[in-house]
């Protein structure tokens, strides 16, 4: 009889604790968990619950705490899979054991398999790696301190196959097939990142208090709710007022159309041209389409404009973006191209800066099956002219607006897609940001140790490797909607972009557990996100290499000795490199004036000279966009912009 009590009281608890458990969303199906540490899993149950998990032919038991925390380490596993966890009633099936992957950062993190397709169109449609699970996290904010769980997802721990990495971020899909490949365990690809925002973001509110207590001024300035919803509100309505009367004001119905007569429109040429204005504008070209192309399926290549842009092709929409940054690339059905005289129309909408085409992109129509492709380009193709016929559609006045943009606020971030995935255990973080701190760059380095140092903390992980993405070369005038073309930055610049790269080399050289990716000859003067994502991933993977698994691997050159002779400065590297002339190096006179200088690499040893006075500081690919930096590594690594003072 008390037995028969015993076992039904067991089976009561059963029930009772399987109905209350619940897992972070990161517990699912398919997901990757890390080898050779111990494996958190943790949740929440009723209070003093009983939590029984079963994982590799062995039972793991706790009690939640009074508030229903509980946690349970499993012991340090060895790669392999699938296998089954469960955890109380809820069973998770195809578990693999392998190296897991925290990416994070801002937009080029974000930049897309899609968005870089047509570099790696062969590659891309055979991914298909089972081996290797992406996982995105949502976007969300947090005013009010640190959640507990982030939001769902529609990418969740998903295999490596084109449709599933479609979305997905380029450099996260390529860092798991390229370790998945060398190492040949499983692959977890975790991306967690949100174009647009700055450091600040993602640093916990205990460690920005002591030293920038005016940051989380900030930040309580939009934790009233209220505000903020009105606000929000208010803004939604504004935009959508603004884009009502702008359709009321614009001809919509026939500026698009093919029969539309522009002969009295302006003609402008697209290379210099822009136009400063708040409202919408008109360009349309008339193309001549043959008969062995007419009625084809095609795509149409319209470089990067400013600022949106709806796209028509014989009266009829092809495509609409948004914002300035993602590549237009809009694809035109079977039948309608037609033979003879086509017209292409593109009404830019401006709230702010300058409209204006971006140079060095491609403006064409791709016709055949390697269309998708610009790696090499398309054979049949029909380029597009230069010169446009020109038209306003409507002047408006700026668009009202208060910026609520959570994302931006200190802490926000770190509270609410940060804080909920520790302690989930981790191999490294990649942090590719910093764009949206070159305005200020003065406090960026402390920025970065600040938030290393708090996740490490929040991870309880203070070896926790970090590989710090550096800037890649652009020309930053870009962003505000600058027009095009712009001037080389020949001569010394006090350049933002360069001070940030610093930044990030300094803590990457103070901090023996992180390494930096080295990215000046990867970028695109014209497009802050370029499109070499796989290489960026390569150069990521080689800082985890080293990291983790052997110190021999080389990285980017570095100096590590300075003399000064006279008029010969020697700057002794870590390694040989290519020899040669080199160029964007720089030396300060005693006003701490820079100055271009002469350079020669012969073996791991770089000879500044020609100048004739004392100098105070030396300095390397000190611009935006340093596009003649070429100090590299007999392997073609390039060097780090630097500075050093004497």
């Amino acid at each position: 009889m008390k037995r028969l009590f015993i076992i039904l009281i067991s089976f009561a608890l059963t029930l009772n604790v399987d109905a209350k458990v619940q897992l972070p969303k990161l517990f699912q199906s398919g997901m990757v968990v890390q080898r050779n540490q111990p494996i958190p899993v943790w949740g929440t149950a009723d209070p003093n619950e009983e939590i029984v998990v079963k994982w590799q032919k062995r039972q793991y038991a706790t009690v939640a705490d009074a508030t229903g925390q509980w946690r349970i380490d499993l012991p340090k596993t060895k790669a392999g899979g699938p296998y089954v966890m469960q955890i109380g009633d809820i069973q998770l099936s195809d578990v693999l054991v392998g190296d897991v992957w925290l990416c994070s950062g801002q937009s080029n993190i974000d930049v897309t398999i899609e968005r870089v397709y047509p570099q790696y169109a062969d590659e891309i449609d055979h991914f298909d790696n089972n081996s290797v699970r992406l996982f995105r996290v949502q976007n969300a904010t947090s005013t009010h301190g640190p959640k507990y769980d982030i939001r769902s997802t529609a990418i969740n721990w998903k295999p490596l196959t084109k449709d599933n990495a479609w979305l997905f971020s380029a450099i996260g899909s390529f860092l798991g097939k390229r370790m998945q490949e060398k190492y040949r365990v499983p692959q977890g690809i975790i991306v967690n990142s949100w174009g647009g925002t700055p450091i600040e973001a993602w640093i916990c509110a205990d460690s920005l208090q002591r030293d920038y207590p005016q940051l989380l001024t900030k930040l309580a300035f939009f934790q009233n709710d209220n505000y903020v919803s009105a606000q929000t509100q208010a803004n939604n309505e504004a935009n959508k007022q603004w884009e009502e009367v702008l359709n009321t004001r614009d001809d919509i119905q026939h500026y698009p159309l093919l029969t539309y007569d522009d002969t009295d429109w302006a003609t402008i040429n697209q290379n210099g041209w822009s136009w400063r204005g708040v409202g919408s504008i008109w360009l349309r070209q008339h193309v001549t389409i043959d008969k062995s192309h007419a009625g084809r399926p095609a795509r149409l290549l319209l470089g990067t404009l400013f600022d949106q842009d709806i796209t028509y092709i014989n009266g009829q929409q092809v495509g609409r973006t948004y914002y300035q940054y993602p590549p237009r690339r809009y694809d035109i059905p079977e039948g309608l191209l037609r033979e003879g005289d086509n017209v292409i129309a593109v009404r830019f909408i401006n709230k702010y800066g300058a409209a204006h085409f971006i140079p060095e992109k491609p403006y064409l129509l791709a016709f055949g099956d390697d269309r998708f492709s610009q790696n090499p380009m398309p054979k049949d193709v029909i380029p597009l002219a230069d010169t446009w016929k020109f038209h306003q559609g409507a002047e408006m006045p700026a668009c009202p607006s208060g910026d609520v943009s959570l994302q931006n606020v200190p802490t926000t971030l770190y509270n609410a897609v940060v804080h909920p995935l520790a302690p989930y255990a981790i191999s490294g973080v990649v942090w590719y940001q910093g764009e949206s701190n070159t305005g200020n760059p003065a406090p960026y380095a402390d920025y970065l140790r600040k938030m290393m140092g708090c996740w490490r903390a929040l991870w309880q992980e203070p070896q926790l490797p970090f590989v710090i993405v550096q800037l890649a070369n652009h020309d930053g005038r870009q962003q505000t909607g600058f027009p095009m073309p712009l001037t080389p930055q020949d001569a010394p610049i006090n350049s933002g972009w360069a001070q940030l790269r610093e930044a990030q080399r300094l803590v990457a050289q103070s901090d023996p557990r992180a390494e930096l990716a080295v990215l000046n000859d990867l970028g695109e003067p014209v497009d802050i996100h370029p499109l070499r994502k796989k290489e960026a991933a390569e150069r990521i993977a080689l800082c985890f290499d080293r990291l983790l698994y052997s110190n021999k691997v080389k990285l980017s050159p570095e100096v590590v000795s300075t003399t000064i002779t006279g008029t010969h400065i020697q700057l002794t590297l870590n390694q040989p490199i290519e020899e040669g002339a080199l160029y964007t190096f720089e030396v300060a006179d005693e006003g701490h004036i820079f100055h271009n200088v002469d350079a020669i690499g012969k073996g791991n040893v770089i000879t500044i000279l020609n100048f004739a006075f004392k100098p105070t500081a030396v300095r390397y690919a000190w611009k935006d966009n340093p596009l003649q930096a070429n100090v590299r590594s007999l392997t073609g690594l390039p060097m780090s912009s630097f500075e050093l003072t004497f």
